[in-house]
This record gives C-alpha cells, structure tokens and sequence, in this order.
C-alpha cells in the first residue's frame, strides 16, 4: 500500500538519543564479541573476520531486501559490521605487520574514498536519504568501514599515543561533547557531525571493551569477555523492546507506508 505523502521513509532509525546509546553499546559489543573469538577461542584474526563477513554479508542483503525499517534487523547488521571492523582492525595492525597509525590511515582513507563516491554519485551522504538498494550500499559499505577505523582509532589512543583504555574512552567522550555542543549551539552540518559522531562513537566503544575484557597488567579489569559479550547484547535487545524505534524520514517522495 502506498500513498502520497509530504516525506518518504528510509530503512535506518530516526537519529535520537535512543539511536546513540544503542550504538554504543553495540560498538563495545563488537569489541568485545570480536575478541571472544580471535583470541579466548584462539581462532585468529583471519579466521574471525572470514566469519564475521559472511554473517555481514548475509544481514546486508536481509536488511536491503527488507520492504521497511525492522529495528532487530538494523541493530544486528550493526553489530555484524562491528565484529567484523573489531577482528579485520586487528588483522591489519597487527597481523600485516603496517601498525595501529598505518592501519588507521588505511581505512580511513577507505571510508572517505566510500564517503566521496556516495556523494558524487547521489549527491548526498545524508542517513535520512538511505530508502533504496544503491543508497543502502553506499550506507552499510561507509558503516563498516567506520566500525573499522573506530577500532583502529581506538587502539592507536590506547597504544600509540600512550592514554591507556580509560584515557582513550575519555578522550572520546570529550570530542562527541563538542559535537553535541556544536549541534545545539551552531549550524554546522548535520551530515558532518553525524558521520563525526558515528566515527567516534565506534572507538569509545572500542577502549570501553578494552577496559573491561584486558588484563589487569595492561591496564584492564580482565573481566570475561564472553559474558560482557552476554551482558551487552541483553542489554541491546532490553533496548529495542523498551526504547522507541522508527524510520527516518527526509523531505520529498512517496511514502511507503506499514503494511
């Protein structure tokens, strides 16, 4: 059934306070579910994210083929696109041997490669426009590319720059206090801090799983990953019966209505 109407649903939620304390924990969930299997299963980094992929791949194509936003579906490919970003993060760090900045700078230059051709070739990055197949490849292939730098990210504040997992969980609480207070006090673009905060959200949740599942020698508190993993995703599904969900909307269009 459809009908005319003056806005046209997309297939991601409406962008609200609910939206990003999902998100994060999604994020420490990918973290933390991601390391569950690359290292207490011991399945590698490789071995993690071929699996993590095929599972990506398969919520992808469900969430593309879907006729209208389905909250459990959306949050599940998130948290598949973070698996993947937490154990394919770690794989290029470490396992080919290029180090947390050379892997930062790779992927970031991925995801603004992804951010540039969605825009030149739609002429917007904007989550409110993703409500077709094209629109939607471009979104979910500059979110995992944004879970994955976030991990990179995350490691490198930890590592590289020497703030340890609390020092860098801070650090990027501090930056998405800025942009909350640009957002409420300034016109910068929305598309900006949207994609800003999405990217940042990802490595707080990233030093925040570190901060709980490491050992106590590197600064953790070495809690079970698998049962922080356990815990996170309870969480998650608490939300999305409780927390209210719906589609965006943007401007101009027919409306496909529910049903």
């Amino acid at each position: 059934m459809t009908g005319q109407r003056d806005s046209v649903f997309s297939k991601v939620p409406e962008v609200t306070l609910f939206f990003w304390i999902i998100k994060i924990a999604a994020t420490t969930l990918g973290e933390t579910g991601g390391d569950t299997v690359s290292m207490t299963l011991n399945w590698g980094y490789l071995v993690g994210s071929a699996l993590f992929v095929t599972l990506l791949a398969a919520c992808v194509a469900a969430q593309i083929s879907a006729r209208k936003f389905r909250a459990p579906l959306y949050w599940a490919t998130i948290v598949a696109a973070t698996l993947f970003g937490t154990t394919t993060a770690d794989f290029f760090d470490r396992s080919l041997g290029i180090g947390y900045t050379g892997g930062s700078l790779a992927i970031f230059a991925c995801l603004m490669t992804t951010l540039g051709l969605w825009q030149w070739t739609l002429g917007t990055v904007a989550v409110e426009t993703v409500s077709n197949p094209k629109t939607e490849a471009f979104y979910w292939a500059a979110i995992t590319f944004s879970q994955t730098l976030g991990t990179a990210l995350g490691d490198w504040t930890s590592n590289v720059a020497n703030l340890g997992f609390g020092g860098g969980a801070m650090l990027f609480v501090g930056l998405l206090a800025v942009l909350a207070l640009l957002y409420y006090a300034t016109n910068v673009s929305r598309v900006f801090l949207f994609w800003a905060a999405f990217i940042l959200t990802r490595p707080l949740g990233a030093t925040f799983g570190d901060l709980l599942d490491k050992p106590l020698r590197y600064g953790g508190y070495d809690i079970s990953r698998p049962l922080i993993s356990l815990y996170l995703a309870a969480f998650i599904a608490l939300c999305l019966v409780v927390l209210p969900q719906r589609a965006g909307r943007h401007p101009g269009g027919v409306q496909r209505l529910p049903g």
